[in-house]
Parts: structure tokens; sequence; C-alpha cells
């Protein structure tokens, strides 16, 4: 950037807000290293119009001097299931205590107990118990958050959990992204007949969920205790044609091949993916197929088996960073933290989680044409932190960091 900053506008053009004094933190796809500048950040109509080094001498309606704050961009939590009923920490105490899961399953625990109490909830319920752990991630600088259904596994308890998930935006200061992931497990009701079921899901839910515009995309669990690759082939072909975008929970537990299959689809996401292969990592970047790594199930699981972090660097496969904030495998309402975890239990570096909810978090959404980066034309949903270096937010935890956000330019401090 030269002195006189980039703006498409003329030099007596009107801005709405100012952001001066600021310290960015870019994130531009391409570029190395943090690429921190001070500079003078303008928004107009909620998005960003002009970056600039020196003051422009033009009309701005309201000024914030960020006395050489941290701007980045938005955080985004590219996948949870912030939407659910109940509490399984007596399970996770069981566990602890040497109760095998299958016993706990069979007294009517695991993901069954979670579906119970999700179908007995009402929208309004499943909204306001989500708030809490939306605040948890909204302290931790999310702006975006991706919410799955999948503890309905019925038409009526799906939708309504989409429902629920959009209502959060009525509350707090969030943009939310609604993924339909009606295939999660089979549900009592239709046990050992997972065929039928996912013909309820291709024929019914799905199209209702797309056609009352609750659902941004579909994902399936594609896993030896889920759903097989033929039956998320048949998931994600009516998800497209109506109109919906895929993504999978794939290579979590075994190599079934779901995360090429996904990228077959030309899927926004492949998550968890320890157990990916090369040929799979080829797939994904050959279709831009974002890596979506999820540290907090593999923290809280135990699990040994890493994401091919390598493989995925020299094939250059885009990884995003989430919470998968669940209550059985990932009750973690922080999304910093998982930064932290993506360092130090997966071997990235601070640089890279910092993309992995910035920048390859917005692909992972699709959204990654207007959120994710500062930069002339993207939407102004910014985080501003009391912060001196961008490491810090994979390395300091446990203290408050941010001083506000701003969703399409409209400012909500902490």
């Amino acid at each position: 950037m030269n002195d006189t900053g980039r703006t498409n506008d003329s030099a007596s053009a009107k801005y709405d807000f100012l952001l001066e004094n600021a310290r960015l933190v870019t994130m531009v796809p391409g570029t190395n290293g943090y690429q921190v500048l001070d500079a003078h950040l303008y928004l107009r109509d909620g998005k960003i119009a002009a970056i600039s080094q020196h003051r422009l001498d033009t009309s701005v309606t309201d000024v914030l001097d960020c006395q050489g704050k941290l701007v980045t961009p938005g955080f985004i939590d590219s996948h949870t299931h912030l939407i659910y009923a109940g509490n399984r920490a007596n399970e996770f105490e069981m566990r602890l205590n040497g109760v095998p899961y299958q016993t706990i399953a069979q007294q009517g625990g695991g993901i069954l107990a979670t579906v119970k109490a999700t179908r007995l909830a009402s929208q309004q319920q499943l909204t306001e118990q989500a708030l809490l752990r939306l605040d948890g991630l909204i302290n931790s600088g999310v702006t975006s958050v991706e919410i799955k259904s999948g503890y309905g596994l019925t038409l009526s308890d799906e939708l309504k959990m989409l429902r629920a998930a959009k209502a959060l935006e009525n509350h707090r200061q969030i943009r939310v992204s609604t993924t339909l992931l009606a295939a999660h497990a089979v549900p009592p009701e239709f046990k050992n007949q997972a065929e039928r079921y996912i013909d309820l899901v291709c024929e019914e839910i799905i199209p209702a969920a797309a056609s009352e515009s609750l659902a941004d995309s579909v994902d399936v669990f594609c896993e030896s205790i889920g759903f097989s690759t033929a039956q998320t082939e048949r998931v994600f072909q009516a998800a497209q044609q109506h109109g919906l975008a895929v993504k999978g929970h794939t290579e979590q537990l075994s190599n079934l091949g779901g995360s090429a299959l996904t990228a077959r689809y030309n899927g926004l996401s492949a998550d968890h993916i320890e157990y990916l292969d090369e040929a799979g990592v080829i797939a994904m970047a050959n279709s831009g197929t974002v890596a979506n790594l999820l540290p907090g199930a593999f923290y809280f699981l135990r699990e040994t088996q890493k994401p091919p972090i390598e493989l995925l660097r020299q094939y250059k496969v885009p990884m995003a960073i989430a919470s998968d904030i669940n209550p059985g495998t990932s009750p973690f309402a922080d999304l910093t933290m998982m930064m932290n975890m993506g360092c130090t239990l997966f071997n990235l570096t601070p640089e890279e989680t910092l993309r992995g909810v910035t920048c390859h978090a917005a692909s992972a959404l699709g959204v990654g044409n207007n959120r994710g980066q500062i930069e002339i034309g993207f939407d102004a949903d910014l985080a501003i932190w009391d912060v001196e270096h961008p490491a810090e937010f994979s390395y300091l935890q446990g203290v408050k960091r941010l001083y506000a956000r701003l969703i399409q330019g409209a400012v909500s401090y902490a």
C-alpha cells in the first residue's frame, strides 16, 4: 500500500465510519506473514471502502480512534452444533469412571439422549439455551457462525432446529449460516433401516428445508457408525438438486473416501479428516474444498490419529479451524482455544490458525468473496483487540482481549 492508500472513491467521497490509528491484520490470501498495516479504515454501507496510511480529506459520520489496537477480520466459526437441548456432563463423568460408551448408549445415553431432549424442547427453548454458548463464541471474536441441525432426525424437529438457529440473529449481533445435518445418525424409529431414513432425508427433509430457505448447505456424517459413501452420495445429489451446497463429516474414525466424494461434488469443506489419505487430499486440492480441522473433538475424545497436516500444506489445501461445539465430543465455546489446540495438537503455526478462523473459514462457508479479509469491497465484519501481536490469539488463554466487534459496519462493544 502506498502513502495515499487504496480507495475506489473520489477525494470528496463521504464515509459512514472511520477506524483511525488501527493496526490492520488483513489476512488477504497469498500474502506471507501477518501483514500488519498501520492505517485508517473507512467504511460505507457496511463495506470496507478505503484503506489509507493517512487521514483522508473527506467527510466521515462517525469516528473510532483505535489507539493502536489490533484489528482483524471478524472470526468465523465454520463448524458448530450450537443448537441442542440437554446436558451430557454425567456421561463424561461416567466414561472417566470406566463405564464403556456402549453401556451408556444402551442406557439411553449418547447422541440419542440429545435427540430425545432436543425433540422435547420448543424452538424458543432451543434458541434460549444456545445463547449462552453463542456468547462464549462472541467473546472470542466470532462475528459469523455456522450452525448444524442433526439432533432432531424428523422432518419437524430438523426444521425446528434450523429455525432456532436463524432466530439467534434476533438476539445477538451475529451472522448465522445454517446447515442441514439430518443425516447425522439413524434415529431410533429407523433402527436397522438406514436406507429408509435416507429416503426420508432426500425426499422430504431436504426439499422442505430448501423451500423455506432454512439451510444454506447440507452435511452428512459419512462413517462406519454413520452413513456409507453410497448413502452420502444420495444426500449430496438431493442437496444439489435443490440448490444447496454440500459439506461432509468425513474420515474422522476411518478412511471411507468420504472427503474425495465431497470434493467430487465441489463440497465447501470436508471436516474432521483425521484419517484422510493423499488421494483424498489431492481431490480436495483440485476442487478447492476446505479442510475443516476440529481439534476440540480430537482432544476431548483423546484421539491419536492426527489430520495429515503436511500433505495439506504440500498440496496447498486451505485449512479452517472450528469449535465443533456439541454436547458429546467438543463442549467448548471458545474459538481462540481451538486455535491454541490447533497449534499444540496439530502442529499448526499461529498464522495458519488465524487464517483458519478468517479467510479459510469464510471459504468453508462459501462466503470467501466477501468475508474473512480486510480488503476493499469486503463486508465490514471486524474484531478490535487489546493485543500486541497476532500470535497471542493462539497463545494466551483466559484473558479478556476483545475490545469490540463490527458486523457490516455496526459496532458492538465487548
